[in-house]
């Protein structure tokens, strides 16, 4: 078997005899079947690896109080931002709009839990953010609301917030906190240049 292998073997690649010509004859025969082996040839084939085209500018729009909260009642996931240990926290979040305030669900070892607890009951300052932009055309919104997150405390109201607000997480959500904007503020991203 060995010595069968040994004449394949040296037509694919001969011995160095310091004559290179013999490696520029061509491309070489197949030992069994006599076909010529051909180089591959580099593909013609162009690939368009342009950039995709950005969309064109956007105008920032400002948005009233009222729009934007408006605007933000119509979505359901937000993101909280406060403080922890002197750094900021985001947490995302799902709401209600409820009368004018943002109320929020969360457990026991959240972290905005453990926060209010060290307020003794005057509430976190804290900032909710929403948003609806498009990817794809980067038309569409955002809202902040800054304000005080309060825990609630009455019972009617408690056993309404969890027959409308089911958090998108697991296990108990047993804490529910109201937001009440001290600050609206929201910008709407339109077609056009600013200035137009």
């Amino acid at each position: 078997m060995i010595r069968a292998e040994r004449p394949y073997r040296a037509a694919i690649d001969p011995p160095f005899d310091g004559d290179c010509s013999a490696r520029r004859r061509g491309p070489p025969s197949h030992p069994r079947h006599g076909t010529r082996y051909e180089p591959v040839r580099k593909s013609t084939m162009s690939s368009d690896h342009s950039a995709p085209t950005a969309p064109a500018p956007r105008r920032p729009v400002e948005i009233d109080g009222d729009e934007a909260l408006r605007l933000l009642s119509k979505v359901s996931l937000g993101r909280l931002v406060f403080t922890r240990h002197a750094l900021p926290t985001i947490r995302p979040v799902n709401h209600v709009v409820h009368n004018g305030d943002i109320v929020i669900r969360t457990h026991e070892g959240a972290a905005l839990t453990s926060r209010a607890r060290e307020t003794n009951g005057r509430g976190v300052v804290v900032a909710y953010e929403a948003d609806a932009i498009d990817p794809v055309t980067h038309l569409g919104w955002s809202v902040v609301v800054t304000g005080y997150a309060r825990p609630v405390t009455d019972p009617g109201e408690l056993a309404y917030y969890r027959s409308v607000l089911r958090p998108w997480l697991d296990g108990p959500m047993d804490h529910t906190y109201r937001i009440h904007p001290d600050l609206v503020t929201g910008v709407r991203l339109t077609a056009g240049p600013a200035g137009d």
